[in-house]
């Protein structure tokens, strides 16, 4: 396993400039927002707007701090997601904007490349016995919690090595990212 400790990432402004995002992990690595096969992230939106547009990625959101926006994606309509909603796939070129329900939100950001990736996102509350089945698993912590003999910070990530099997408590998401 390999931690990514939410200190150590480095803030960066949006595709669009709209915002503030902060990545934990991308394949390649270093790869810029042109390149990604697929790119993991945690995002401030503190205002309401446009959301970048990602020509051939699809994208899964999950809202993981904050009272909540409504995210209205051409094709979908507007979806009203807070930190108990389960996490949206929309696609990435689909024009996307969002409004505010009561301030700023944080959340998780999880793109693949269409077509050569799918990635999912599932949220944990509690104790629970967890198998890595993706070819990338990452938990996220979203409060301070325990994955293994692992502490997690909030917001620090832990890659898992393939077909790990431990046992996690606390509030957490995990993410599988797999070859399409």
């Amino acid at each position: 396993m390999r931690l990514l400790p939410a200190a150590s990432r480095i803030a960066s402004p949006w595709k669009n400039g709209g915002g503030t995002t902060w990545e934990i992990a991308a394949q390649p690595p270093g790869a810029d927002l042109s390149a990604f096969d697929w790119r993991l992230s945690i995002a401030q939106v503190a205002t309401a707007g446009p959301f970048s547009v990602f020509p051939g990625v699809d994208r899964v959101l999950t809202v993981i701090a904050g009272a909540g926006l409504r995210l209205t994606v051409e094709g979908l309509g507007e979806v009203v997601l807070d930190e108990a909603s389960p996490p949206l796939p929309f696609p990435g070129d689909a024009p996307a904007s969002a409004t505010l329900d009561g301030g700023p939100i944080r959340d998780l950001n999880l793109m693949v490349r269409r077509g050569t990736w799918r990635g999912s996102v599932r949220r944990i509350d509690g104790a629970a016995t967890i198998t890595a089945e993706a070819r990338v698993s990452v938990l996220v912590a979203l409060a301070p919690a325990r994955a293994g003999d692992q502490v997690l910070a909030a917001e620090d990530a832990l890659i898992l090595d393939p077909d790990a099997t431990l046992t996690v408590d606390g509030r957490l998401l995990l993410i599988g990212i797999d070859p399409a």
